[in-house]
């Protein structure tokens, strides 16, 4: 007979790695949702000024994350610059290392204020909403709006993140959105719960392309966070003067479907307060599928550089990879196919 190996003497048996990963997973758990639900029962104030303090902690201590910050909001800064776009406090950025710094600084802060927004997202109620958002162009997004219908509302990892998806919620009802797996089962059925009370259906990743296409045919809106590729499966564009790629999922549907892309950015100008607008995507005509698609996904890239333009600190997506050639190691390239 042939004799079983032994487990390694500097291993535990998986059945006791197992155990400790579920102590361990539900003690995460107990902490994780116990703090969001301490935010949402804080007086607000306090609760900024947490997250201020949290958010510069996170600045000192998270070196690669930093440097990373500061390498993507110089590309930024830099292309604002050079074509005259936004506040001239960021364009100075761009010869300023100090205002530079300043501007990744406040990039950890608004991170960990996003945090308290998702806390606090059962308090996200329509007159909250009403009262603390202003609407720039609200004439034309109440157009847009008033009745319930297949759509499509593309955000980004930008300001009050989730505030364009309450507010359509608010005005056209339940709407359908994919959001990234949480590793912790728990927090994750905790976030979508808090979700579920103020409107918004969340599938998984995985379900997205099956559920959304489903949704959009059964004429609702849906909603998706587009300027990561998470999947590396998406489409190429430039933005703010580097290729990088950007998920191919909005434009797809909306090319299978025939519904119509609105562009949202919510920005904070103040603890709980937030300033924003909506911009419709028009398909270009004359072209082929492939080629509207493409057109659709570069004038997606614009509206997210229009948005970003007012407040680059806001932007969520300089703390992770965004253009190939600004990591170190190299990403894999952006004209490389597999």
């Amino acid at each position: 007979m042939t004799r079983q190996a032994s487990p390694a003497p500097d291993q535990p048996p998986a059945r006791r790695r197992g155990l400790r990963r579920r102590i361990t997973d539900g003690i995460t758990a107990v902490v994780v949702i116990g703090a969001l639900k301490l935010i949402l029962h804080l007086p607000e104030r306090p609760v900024w000024a947490l997250a201020d303090f949290a958010g510069g902690i996170e600045y000192r201590v998270s070196g690669s994350r930093r440097d990373r910050a500061r390498r993507n909001l110089r590309r930024v800064v830099e292309w604002m610059e050079a074509n005259g776009r936004g506040p001239e406090k960021y364009r100075a950025a761009a010869t300023n290392p100090k205002a530079l710094e300043a501007i990744v600084r406040s990039a950890f802060t608004n991170h960990a204020r996003y945090y308290v927004e998702m806390a606090q997202a059962p308090k996200f109620t329509a007159a909250r909403v009403n009262e603390r958002l202003e609407v720039e162009n609200a004439e034309e997004t109440a157009a847009w709006m008033k009745e319930r219908r297949a759509l499509l509302l593309i955000g980004m990892h930008f300001g009050a993140i989730e505030l364009p998806g309450f507010f359509a919620v608010h005005r056209l009802g339940r709407i359908v959105a994919p959001m990234e797996t949480v590793a912790n089962a728990r927090v994750q059925r905790y976030i979508f719960s808090t979700r579920a009370t103020i409107g918004v259906r969340i599938v998984t990743l995985e379900e997205a392309g099956v559920e959304l296409l489903g949704a959009l045919r059964r004429n609702e809106p849906v909603g998706l966070i587009a300027d990561r590729d998470i999947t590396r499966g998406g489409i190429e564009v430039e933005l703010f003067g580097a290729r990088t790629r950007i998920p191919a999922g909005p434009v797809l549907l909306a090319a299978e479907t025939g519904a119509p892309m609105y562009v949202s950015g919510v920005r904070r100008v103040g603890p709980g307060r937030y300033r924003g607008s909506l911009r419709l995507l028009q398909p270009p005509e004359g072209a082929s599928r492939r080629e509207r698609t493409r057109a659709m996904a570069q004038e997606e890239a614009r509206l997210f550089e229009h948005f970003i333009s007012e407040a680059p600190e806001q932007w969520l997506a300089v703390l992770h990879p965004i253009w190939p050639d600004l990591e170190q190691p190299p990403m894999r390239g952006i004209g490389d196919e597999a």
